[in-house]
């Protein structure tokens, strides 16, 4: 039995595509969820950023692994229906916690959120993985986008430094170049959506949002879960996060002390 907010179709168009939109997903907790994001950017955690290139104008702030420290984060997380509509989706029996995202991007903020993968900066492999990706502001053009298709691609994409361009790690023909998904006619998905929304895709599905140029706000909050097959995997460097002291191997899932189950089935 799925949970009312999902369809056998959007089932399949996740598995299919690597990307699906949930309507009204966080519906009754969008202002907790502002509360939360306000108290992330009055105390920042040790990983904040206030991305900005030479140039660019405006303030992109992101911070991430904060619910266990920031209450309206994790009483969305426990109390919301994430991990019911999170299993339907992934097809999983369980549903683990990884980490949160907030991303806020001032009003005039020029700064795109650059194309890449989840997946290639996570010490996670599997196909049962997923990304919330939600505003807290009606967005149109400051949408999430998304290529169809490109989870299942069989090289992952490089991923970069977002302010530096760097490669995060040495890429020994493992990883394949950034692409220009526009200039390359790929099928890219985007949808205008309201507070509580969320765009819902696998951790390899290529991402990445416009500037905002808008003369509103745009904050959203990303909820990252895994399901069965997830395992911890070692990557060529320190990844992003780091969990610095995780004492995990190759092949184990992830510790539950750390990355609480949300829900079995």
């Amino acid at each position: 039995m799925t949970h009312p907010l999902v369809t056998q179709e959007m089932i399949d168009t996740f598995q299919q595509d690597g990307v699906v939109l949930i309507r009204g997903l966080y519906a009754d907790h969008v202002e907790t969820l502002r509360e939360g994001v306000a108290a992330n950017m009055a105390e920042p955690g040790p990983y904040a950023s206030e991305n900005k290139k030479q140039g660019e104008t405006g303030l992109f702030f992101d911070d991430y692994c904060n619910w266990s420290r920031i209450d309206q984060f994790r009483e969305v997380i426990e109390n919301s229906p994430v991990a019911e509509v999170a299993a339907d989706l992934m097809q999983s029996q369980t549903v683990q916690m990884f980490h949160d995202h907030v991303l806020v991007k001032e009003p005039g903020t020029s700064m795109a959120t650059p194309w890449h993968q989840d997946g290639p900066y996570y010490f996670v492999e599997g196909q049962q993985t997923i990304s919330f990706w939600s505003p807290l502001d009606a967005v149109r053009k400051a949408t999430l986008r998304c290529v169809a298709g490109s989870h299942r691609w069989e090289k992952e994409v490089l991923p970069t430094r977002w302010v530096s361009e760097e490669g995060f790690f040495p890429d020994e023909g493992q990883y394949i170049p950034i692409p220009d998904p526009d200039a390359e006619g790929m099928r890219v998905v985007e949808f205008e959506m309201e507070p509580g929304d969320a765009v819902a895709f696998n951790y390899r599905t290529l991402h990445g949002a416009r500037g905002n140029q808008s003369d509103s706000r745009r904050r959203a909050f990303s909820l990252r879960l895994v399901g069965d097959d997830a395992r911890y995997i070692e990557r060529p460097g320190r990844t992003s996060p780091p969990f610095p002291g995780h004492d995990m191997i190759p092949g184990q899932r992830l510790r539950e002390d750390w990355f609480p189950v949300l829900l079995r089935r």
